[in-house]
């Protein structure tokens, strides 16, 4: 119920920021209200550090998810540094869970992950992701997302490590 009153009135905030966003890029007021509208959604939200063609594929994405689907496409984890890669390693590690790849092997210190939310927006990137190059890649984990441009979309793994795994 809670979060179906916050997509709503996120909707009703990017609608009135349509004047304001068409004022300042006639062109682009679309994704300008829906990226205000969604920056106060989620306001702990941090697109910094993406590579130009993660971060243009997944602005493209959410537009059009928000627009056209009425869905909210926020973001939990893009770009990570090694040392957080690393400490968010070794802590899985410790656990035995298999979440986390080690800062050589993550897509999110290269800049090209995501971790999305809400689920009902994970979906949505998993069901339309695939014209953005943006692929869910692993089994157990709903929420991560990669953008891959290419011709053919990537396999699905169970977990990440699985490739590791599989060639000791």
């Amino acid at each position: 119920m809670k979060e179906s009153v916050f997509a709503m009135v996120t909707r009703v905030l990017a609608v009135l920021l349509l004047i304001p966003a068409w004022l300042k890029s006639p062109g682009h007021a679309r994704r300008l209200a829906c990226g205000w509208a969604l920056s106060l959604r989620f306001p702990a939200e941090d697109l910094a550090g993406l590579t130009g063609g993660t971060l243009a594929a997944f602005t493209a994405a959410r537009t059009e998810a928000f627009w056209r689907h009425r869905t909210l496409l926020g973001v939990t984890s893009g770009h990570r540094d090694a040392a957080d890669q690393l400490r968010l390693f070794l802590d899985e590690t410790e656990r035995g869970e298999k979440r986390v790849l080690p800062p050589k092997d993550s897509a999110h210190v290269r800049g090209t992950a995501l971790d999305v939310r809400p689920r009902e927006g994970a979906q949505w990137l998993e069901d339309h992701g695939a014209r953005f190059a943006l692929y869910r890649i692993y089994d157990n984990e709903w929420w991560h997302f990669e953008y891959r441009p290419g011709a053919a979309p990537p396999a699905r793994l169970p977990h990440p490590g699985w490739q590791a795994e599989v060639t000791r």
